[in-house]
C-alpha cells in the first residue's frame, strides 16, 4: 500500500507494524519537536457496514479513554484526527518492547523483579480505575517494558468508562486467555474483570505458561469450570510465594477476587515480604537491540527510521492476518511444525505470536512456552524449524523449509491438549465420514452441550460452525470441550442426532 507523508502535522518517518485494519507510524511532531506513535485505522471506499462502524468507534474509545488518563504507567495519548481517509491517535513512543516479547524468550525473573512488573500494571489500573476507566484486555502484548524497567499499559481500544455505555457493556470484547469468567457467561462486569487479567499476567510471569490454554470453546470452559493448578505444583516450580495472592487474583467469583488493585499489590507486596521495586532491576531484562527491520515501503524522500522497538501497539487488530516482517514460507513452516502439537489451532496461534516476535527463533521460544505437555513441547522445540539456522528470522536451505512441504495430520486426527496438559488424539466417530449438518443439528447439538458447559454452548457451536460443518470434526471439537468422564457419553448422544 501507499504510506502518506504526513497525519496532520505529524511527519511520516517509520513503520512499526502493519496488518488489515491499520498501520503504526513512527512521525515527529514539529510544533514540540518530539517523537510519537501514529496508530491508524483504514477507511476502504465503501464503507459502511456495521463491522466499519464499530472499528472505528472502537478506535474512537481508545482516544477519549486513554486521553483522560495522566500516569507514567499509561501510554499518554496526545492527539486525535481524521484526514478523511484514515483516522489516527499520536501518541506517546515508548522505546521498548512488550512484556509478551520477554515472555516469548522464555525469560525467568526472580520474585521481586516479578513483583515489579505487575506492581507497576496494578499501580497503573488503579489510577484508570479511580477514574473510571476499565481497561478490560490487559494481557503482556499490552505492556511494554522500556529499558529503564518501567511497564506502560497500552492499547484501550476496547476500554469502557464507568456508567457509559460507550462500547457496549453485553458485547464479550477480549482476548479468551486473558478474560474473567463473567465475561464469557455474560454476567455484569466491573473494573475486577482487569484485576483477573493481571492475576494470569502475574501467573504467566510466575509459572512461565498461562493457568489455561486451548482452543476457544476449551479455554472458556475451564476459565469459567476448573481451578488453575497453583504454580508451585507446576514443571519447574521454585517457590510457593505467589499461589495464594494468585488463588484469590483468580477466583471465579469477582466478590472473592481483591476489592481493588490497591488491595491486589499490598498483597503482593506482603507475599514478597518487602516493598514492591519500582523498576525492573538493571541487568534482569537482555538488551533489547533491534526490535524490528524498519519496513521499505515508506514514502519517497522520507527519511526511513532507525529499527522501531514500539511493538506493542496491536490494538487495530494486527493479530488477525500473517506479520508483515516474516516470509509466508516461514509461517507456514512452523504453522506445520506446531500442528503436529496441538493441531488446528496452530494457524491462530502463529500468526497472534508472530506479531510480538521479531525472527524465527523469538517465534518458536514463545508458541513453546504455550504448550503444556512438556513431552510435546520439547518435540515442537526439537523439530527442524526450530533447530535450523535463523537468528534474524530466516529459515535456512534445509529442515525448515521442508517442513512446510511434509503436510500435517488432516485436522479428523489431529492432536489437541487436554485439561491435564497430555496431548491426546482425538478421532473422528467411526462411520460418520464427511456429512455435512444444518441449522437444525447444530441447534440440537447446543442443547446436548448446555448441560455439560452451561450457557457458553451456544457461543461453542457458532464458533465451531464457523469454522467447519463437518459433522465428524463437530463432534470431535464439542467432546475435547467436556470432561474426559462426560465424553463418550456426549459423543454417543451426538451421534444419535439426525
Amino acid at each position: 500500500m501507499d504510506h502518506p507523508e504526513r497525519l496532520g502535522k505529524y511527519r511520516i518517518t517509520g513503520v512499526l507494524g502493519e496488518g488489515a485494519m491499520g498501520v503504526v507510524y513512527r512521525g515527529f511532531d514539529p510544533d514540540i519537536r518530539r517523537l510519537v506513535a501514529l496508530k491508524t485505522i483504514r477507511r476502504q471506499p465503501g464503507d459502511a457496514g456495521g463491522s466499519a462502524f464499530e472499528s472505528a468507534a472502537r478506535f474512537r474509545n481508545e482516544a477519549q479513554a486513554a486521553g483522560r488518563l495522566q500516569h507514567p504507567g499509561i501510554v499518554s495519548v496526545y492527539d486525535y484526527g481524521d484526514d478523511g481517509r484514515v483516522a489516527y491517535i499520536a501518541m506517546e513512543f515508548v522505546d521498548g518492547r512488550t512484556l509478551a516479547y520477554f515472555l516469548g524468550s522464555r525469560l525467568r525473573l526472580d520474585d521481586a523483579d516479578i513483583a515489579s512488573i505487575a506492581g507497576q500494571v496494578l499501580d497503573a489500573l488503579a489510577h484508570a480505575h479511580e477514574h473510571g476507566v476499565w481497561h478490560r484486555d490487559v494481557k503482556p502484548s499490552n505492556v511494554m517494558i522500556t529499558p529503564q524497567g518501567r511497564a506502560k499499559i497500552a492499547d484501550f481500544g476496547i476500554a469502557r468508562f464507568e456508567n457509559s455505555g460507550l462500547t457496549m457493556a453485553q458485547t464479550v470484547l477480549g482476548t479468551p486467555m486473558y478474560m474473567a469468567p463473567e465475561q464469557f457467561t455474560g454476567r455484569a462486569i466491573d473494573h475486577r474483570v482487569d484485576l483477573y487479567a493481571a492475576g494470569v499476567l502475574l501467573y504467566q510471569l510466575v509459572a512461565g505458561r498461562p493457568p489455561f490454554v486451548g482452543a476457544p470453546e476449551v479455554l472458556s470452559y475451564k476459565v469459567v469450570h476448573e481451578l488453575p493448578p497453583p504454580p508451585s505444583s507446576l514443571e519447574g516450580a521454585r517457590s510457593a510465594r505467589f499461589d495464594a495472592v494468585l488463588a484469590r487474583a483468580l477466583a471465579k467469583d469477582p466478590a472473592q477476587r481483591f476489592v481493588n488493585a490497591a488491595a491486589f499489590r499490598d498483597a503482593l507486596a506482603e507475599a514478597l515480604g518487602q516493598a514492591i521495586p519500582g523498576t525492573v532491576s538493571p541487568g534482569a531484562l537482555p538488551a533489547l537491540g533491534d526490535a524490528y527491520a524498519p519496513t521499505e515501503r515508506i514514502p519517497t524522500g522520507v527519511q526511513a527510521a532507525p529499527p522501531p522497538t514500539h511493538a506493542g501497539l496491536t490494538g487495530t487488530g494486527l493479530t488477525g492476518e500473517p506479520p508483515t516482517h516474516f516470509e509466508p514460507e516461514q509461517i507456514a513452516a512452523v504453522e506445520a511444525a506446531l500442528a503436529r502439537h496441538v493441531g488446528p489451532l496452530a494457524k491462530v496461534m502463529v500468526r497472534r505470536t508472530a506479531r510480538q516476535c521479531p525472527d524465527v527463533p523469538a517465534l518458536v521460544a514463545a508458541l513453546a512456552s504455550q504448550i503444556t505437555s512438556a513431552a510435546a513441547r520439547e518435540a515442537f522445540l526439537g523439530s527442524p524449524v526450530a533447530r535450523g539456522p535463523g537468528t534474524s528470522g530466516s529459515l535456512g536451505t534445509h529442515g525448515a523449509l521442508a517442513a512446510a512441504h511434509t503436510g500435517t495430520q488432516h485436522p479428523a486426527a489431529a492432536h489437541r491438549t487436554g485439561s491435564t496438559g497430555t496431548a491426546t488424539a482425538m478421532t473422528p466417530p467411526i462411520g460418520l465420514g464427511t456429512l455435512p449438518v444444518g441449522e437444525a443439528w447444530l441447534e440440537q447439538a447446543r442443547k446436548l452441550l448446555l448441560a455439560h458447559v452451561g450457557p457458553i454452548a451456544g457461543v461453542m457451536v457458532k464458533r465451531a460452525s464457523e469454522r467447519t460443518r463437518d459433522r465428524a470434526s463437530l463432534i470431535r471439537d464439542f467432546a475435547a470441550a467436556v470432561p474426559e468422564s462426560q465424553r463418550a457419553a456426549l459423543v454417543e448422544a451426538l451421534e444419535k442426532l439426525g
